[in-house]
């Protein structure tokens, strides 16, 4: 006898999520559970590296802060007599008082966009120590090892694709939950039970009454964090650069080029968490004094920010750039390049200069990273990858909770949504995974592998049950 698909039937779309929202956790669940352990750890993790590197962050000395070039001179002589074939390649001066100036050098060994940052007190030129820092935000040891967790798990490429994946299906994960917590509004009878767990029941309900609360409190951060992640994805990141290339989102660089070539200074929005522009070289002829008579031309020139990052010709024919590198708010994103022969200003870039979407791409990653708002940044991203990861171990351990009796794993939502949808939903489903696919490869191929092995597993089903 043929197998005939059954007519399309209400209630297709909500079986359909609850199957999506349960087999993409339970597959996805431990790649999204590392991320949000890692990724709590590090939204607090400026605040942990004040107290780790005191040391290198604080400056004991009360006197007025010396030019930079004596600050400098210090910092070269400090290095010769332990690193001497490293070369300068920044300096960020002491954005209050109490606190150090940073000279960083190249130095073979350490990471792409990695240098050694010596510490030296303004107030005496007195070196505090030295550490590699990373990044635009001049990440600390302890804060670049979270952050590479975090990334991609010590392992490089394909380790990406863990972090990739995490992101990407948990805003599929977090959409699908959308839709399942609207169904259940409208048949609650107790409003209140959809925003706070509901402890009158036990095993099983009690379990989906946290997980279900805690997914609604933590929802907005859970999608804010999954579509800000992306951008720093290994597959999904290079498309979204693409895009925004194509649509004139990007950040505007300033233009260093002296001899009539294009080239330009930026240490990209990406620069402060998961990598960023590897640092200038530093020209032969510079010397400690261009760095206070370059800063002096770019405070004239609208640099007034105290978080700022002076940087040496990379190469010959090239400027001197001053950028503002302040993340929190309100951000300070000005740039000036300088000639070093004429000590001008040639090219200048502000905030207003920023497009709107790169304006909002800057502002979103600055809260990923939890500078934006300072500490009160931090603790909302800590509570909202720790409500991340709750939900996680709750549809785990709901799993467990649902198995039948003697059984070792639970049940799975019944497969064959799909093939009791209407021609129009179907399309409409499809369209959908081939977009993701497109622009999310991860999360678009899985998604596709998922509605064809729901397909297939429906069909077998009928077919036993007409045997």
């Amino acid at each position: 006898m043929p197998v005939t698909a059954p007519p399309p039937s209400r209630g297709w779309f909500t079986q359909l999520l609850l199957r999506l929202h349960f087999t993409a956790g339970l597959f996805v669940g431990p790649f999204v559970l590392v991320a949000a352990l890692s990724g709590a750890v590090y939204a607090v993790a400026p605040t942990i590296e004040q107290s780790v590197y005191r040391q290198e962050l604080t400056a004991p000395s009360s006197a007025p802060a010396l030019p930079l070039a004596d600050q400098v001179a210090a910092a070269e002589r400090y290095v010769a007599e332990r690193h001497p074939d490293d070369t300068v390649a920044e300096v960020r001066p002491a954005p209050e008082p109490g606190t150090t100036t940073r000279v960083m050098f190249t130095e073979e060994g350490l990471l792409e966009s990695q240098t050694r940052a010596v510490f030296v007190d303004p107030g005496d030129a007195a070196v505090r120590g030295d550490l590699p820092v990373y990044g635009t935000s001049g990440s600390l040891p302890f804060r670049t090892w979270i952050s590479t967790v975090h990334r991609s798990l010590f392992l490089g490429d394909v380790g990406r694709l863990y972090s990739e994946t995490a992101a990407s299906w948990l805003g599929i994960v977090s959409l699908a939950g959308i839709g399942l917590w609207a169904f259940r509004l409208r048949r609650a009878r107790r409003k209140r039970d959809l925003l706070l767990p509901d402890n009158r029941v036990t095993g099983y309900r009690r379990t989906f009454s946290w997980h279900a609360a805690t997914g609604a409190w933590v929802l907005l951060g859970a999608l804010f964090l999954s579509a800000t992640g992306i951008t720093w994805s290994h597959f999904a990141g290079d498309n979204v650069s693409t895009l925004r290339s194509a649509l004139s989102w990007q950040a505007p660089t300033v233009d260093t080029a002296l001899d009539g070539s294009s080239a330009s200074a930026s240490g990209g929005e990406h620069a402060g968490h998961h990598g960023g522009s590897a640092m200038s070289m530093g020209s032969p002829t510079t010397t400690p004094e261009q760095f206070d008579q370059v800063l002096a031309v770019a405070r004239d020139s609208g640099v007034q920010a105290a978080e700022v990052r002076i940087r040496p010709p990379a190469t010959a024919g090239t400027a001197w750039t001053v950028e503002e590198i302040k993340l929190s708010w309100p951000v300070a994103m000005n740039a000036v390049a300088v000639d070093p022969s004429t000590m001008t200003a040639v090219s200048e870039v502000t905030w207003a200069d920023y497009p709107l979407m790169a304006k909002a791409a800057k502002l979103g990653i600055n809260t990923h990273m939890g500078a934006l708002f300072g500490l009160a940044n931090q603790v909302v991203l800590l509570l909202a990858a720790l409500g991340i990861a709750a939900m996680v171990v709750f549809g785990y351990v709901m799993w467990w909770q649902r198995r039948p009796a003697g059984a070792r794993s639970g049940r799975a939502p019944a497969a064959g949504a799909l093939a009791r949808a209407p021609w129009w939903g179907t399309a409409a489903v499809v369209n959908v995974a081939v977009g993701l696919a497109l622009l999310l490869p991860v999360v678009g191929v899985t998604l596709l592998g998922f509605l064809l092995v729901d397909a297939l597993l429906a069909t077998s089903g009928r077919r036993r049950a007409r045997q």
